[in-house]
C-alpha cells in the first residue's frame, strides 16, 4: 500500500486502542460495535466505513501473526453508503480560480502551476507535490506520475499546464539541498510543498474567485474526469489517465454526466411545472 494509506490505517487502529482501551487479542464484536457508535456521533457513514475496514484489516494481520484465530469485526455490518457524487467544478470556475491567481511572485506562479497541473492533468495532491523534473516531458507533451501503490502512468499535458510550469520552473526556488533538486514545487525555505499547503491553497483561490462550493485539490481530478467525458472521452482513456485499478471507480463519472442532463430534462418537461 502506499505511505499514505499505511500511515491513514495506522491513526485509525491507533484511535481504535485509545477510545477502547483494551488488549486488542480480547476485544469482541461488542466492542467493535461500541467503538463505532461513538464514531457515529462525529464522523459521515463513509468515514465509519473507512474506520471499519481499517479495523478489518488490523484484525487479519493479527491472525496472520497468530495472536488472534477470529476477526470481531466479520460480524459487524458497514453502514450503508449511497452512491458517491463529487463535487465539481464548471469549466468557468475552474478558469476563475486558476485566473484568481496572482502571478507577480513565485509563489503566484508556483500556486498557479499547481491548479493548471491538477486540472490538466488529474492528477491526485500527493502526485502534483511529489512531481518530479526528471518526470517532466514537456516538448513531447507528457507527464510520467508514479501513482497509488507505486504504479507508473504516462498522462498528456496541455499548454497552458506547459506554460505554467515553464514561468514557474525558470523562477523556482534554490532547492534547500540535494535532496529537493528534482521536486518541481518547492516552498520558499527550497523544500518540497505539504499536501497541507496546496488544500489551503486552493481553498483560499476559490475564496477569491467567489467560488462557493466545498473543495479541495481532489476537485480539480474530479472536474478533470467530468469534463473529458461530457466532451466525449472515451471511459478506458479516463481511467488510465486516472491511473484507476477497475473502471468502475471511473463510472461515478457518467453519473455525474447524467445527473447534469437528468436536471435539465426534469427542468424543462412540460409535465414537471
Amino acid at each position: 500500500m502506499s505511505p499514505n494509506t499505511v500511515s491513514s490505517y495506522y491513526s485509525d487502529v491507533k484511535d481504535l486502542l485509545e477510545v477502547i482501551p483494551s488488549d486488542p487479542r480480547k476485544m469482541d464484536t461488542d466492542d467493535i460495535e461500541k467503538y463505532l457508535r461513538i464514531k457515529a456521533e462525529m464522523l459521515s457513514k463513509r468515514s465509519q466505513a473507512h474506520y471499519l475496514s481499517s479495523m478489518r484489516s488490523f484484525f487479519d494481520w493479527m491472525i496472520l501473526e497468530g495472536e488472534r484465530q477470529d476477526n470481531p469485526c466479520d460480524n459487524v455490518d458497514a453502514p450503508k453508503l449511497g452512491r458517491y457524487l463529487p463535487a465539481v467544478l464548471s469549466v468557468e470556475e475552474v478558469n476563475a480560480i486558476i485566473e484568481s491567481v496572482d502571478t507577480g511572485s513565485v509563489s503566484g506562479l508556483r500556486d498557479r502551476a499547481i491548479l493548471e497541473v491538477l486540472y490538466g492533468c488529474g492528477l491526485r495532491v500527493s502526485e502534483a507535490v511529489g512531481l518530479k523534473i526528471s518526470s517532466l516531458y514537456l516538448k513531447e507533451g507528457f507527464v510520467r506520475i508514479i501513482g497509488k501503490g507505486n504504479k507508473e502512468r504516462i498522462v498528456p499535458i496541455g499548454g497552458a499546464a506547459i506554460d505554467a510550469l515553464l514561468a514557474y520552473i525558470n523562477s523556482r526556488p534554490v532547492p534547500y539541498a540535494s535532496d529537493f533538486e528534482d521536486f518541481v514545487f518547492l516552498n520558499k525555505f527550497g523544500k518540497t510543498l505539504s499536501r497541507v499547503a496546496v488544500f489551503t491553497m486552493v481553498k483560499k483561490q476559490a475564496m477569491l474567485a467567489g467560488v462557493r462550493k466545498e473543495i479541495s485539490p481532489h476537485t480539480f481530478r474530479h472536474s478533470f474526469a467530468t469534463h473529458l467525458i461530457e466532451n466525449g472521452a472515451d471511459l478506458r482513456v479516463v481511467q488510465e489517465m486516472l491511473g484507476h485499478e477497475s473502471i468502475l471507480t471511473t463510472e461515478i463519472y457518467t453519473h455525474i454526466d447524467s445527473s447534469t442532463w437528468q436536471a435539465a430534462v426534469l427542468e424543462h418537461h412540460p409535465r414537471n411545472k
